[in-house]
């Protein structure tokens, strides 16, 4: 039996899933029983995914609302309900103080940060109505309670993405649609790796900076999601789950 055997026979869409969370969440979901309908802004599934049996992949780009209500589309098509999503397609680029970001930077971040998480969020939540409540996971960062330097629109990206997911759990409580958030810390991922390198850091300092002395790996957040997808959090909404090793401790 899975840890979490209700998620067995439950279709769920992952987005952003070629990237480092988004394949160990998607990975733990399959290992679960659940039936995952995956995009990302790339052709081709990457190894992960292709090796993880049942899994539907669609390229999207979360910003096209086009793009987005056909991924949604899909997973109806294929599966004829929707019972879970977990919005994890985000970017992150920035080096710059908010003076010196370009308007083109603000408006491409929001698109995918923000935009991709209304769009996405709009579309799971009619086919959720439709086929009787579920649960919706958005990914967003620590970054919303703890500003990093140098990174302010994608901060302000990932205030939005809790703003977002705090109303649409007060606005659909009773319909038995639940709407959480997870706010990952420094995980070790490409995206955390690329970050990195443009501030010329080493990862093995700054890890042990961190209050465990170390990077979160992507499971932890896999297993975070898988918590809050499943009934085990059935009396849980509105809430931001910190997979953050410390890092917004007082």
């Amino acid at each position: 039996m899975t840890r979490f055997a209700d998620l067995v026979g439950k279709v769920v869409v992952v987005t952003g899933a070629n990237g480092g969370m988004g394949s160990a969440i998607s990975a733990a979901l399959v290992d679960s029983g659940a039936h995952v309908v995956a995009s990302d802004v790339h052709a081709q599934p990457n190894e992960v995914l292709q090796a993880l049996p049942d899994v539907l992949y669609r390229s999207t780009d979360v910003s096209s609302e086009h793009a987005v209500a056909a991924f949604v589309e899909a997973a109806l098509n294929q599966h004829g309900k929707l019972d879970c999503a977990v919005n994890a397609a985000a970017i992150e680029f920035e080096l710059a103080r908010l003076s010196d970001c370009e308007s083109a930077d603000f408006d491409r971040m929001m698109a995918v940060n923000l935009r991709g998480v209304f769009l996405c969020m709009k579309y799971q939540l009619k086919a959720m109505l439709q086929y009787g409540g579920g649960s919706i996971v958005n990914i967003s960062s620590t970054t919303a309670f703890k500003p990093v330097a140098r990174q302010p629109v994608y901060g302000a990206s990932k205030h939005a993405v809790v703003g977002l997911t705090k109303q649409a759990a007060m606005d659909y409580a009773a319909d038995r649609i639940r709407v959480n958030a997870i706010a990952p810390g420094n995980i070790d991922t490409p995206m955390l790796q690329d970050a990195l390198t443009r501030r010329g850091l080493a990862a093995e300092p700054v890890a042990k900076r961190m209050p465990l002395g170390r990077f979160g790996r992507t499971q932890e957040v896999a297993e975070a999601t898988l918590w809050l997808c499943s009934d085990v959090s059935a009396y849980t909404t509105g809430h931001v789950l910190a997979v953050e090793g410390g890092m917004l401790v007082n």
